[in-house]
């Protein structure tokens, strides 16, 4: 047997907080590498839109601010 395993067998408390620890060590890098690529592509999406709406202006076909995006319905 070796010294860690003695050691685990007489405080497993304080291997299951490690174990713990370090489980919840790794589930903190895992979330932050997501929100960092969601936070990426989020900002791409951005430019995106913002790209085609430019493109849709310089052809003509952009809407003026303030314009519905929907067709209204007339009345009568």
């Amino acid at each position: 047997m070796t010294e860690t395993d003695a050691r685990t067998m007489q405080n497993p408390t304080s291997a299951g907080q490690t174990f713990l620890q370090a489980m919840q060590d790794k589930l903190q890098t895992t979330s932050d590498q997501i929100t960092g690529r969601t936070g990426d592509k989020s900002s791409h999406i951005d430019d995106l839109e913002k790209n085609i709406a430019d493109l849709a202006t310089q052809a003509g076909v952009g809407e003026q601010e303030g314009e519905n995006k929907t067709p209204a319905t007339q009345k009568r």
